[in-house]
């Protein structure tokens, strides 16, 4: 272990929330808008002829 990342250690503590995503959320959400996104990118591909 470096200095700097034993400077850094103690200070996450066990249970900190580091900024990754959160399990609680709406996942329909997240399916619908994926979904809605892979639509416009093969409209948008399809109109510019590159299939």
């Amino acid at each position: 272990m470096t200095a700097n990342a034993a400077a850094i250690a103690p200070a996450v503590l066990p249970g900190t929330r580091t900024g990754g995503p959160r399990e609680d959320g709406p996942k329909i959400l997240e399916h619908v808008m994926g979904w809605t996104l892979v639509v416009v990118v093969a409209m948008f591909v399809t109109q510019l002829g590159l299939l």
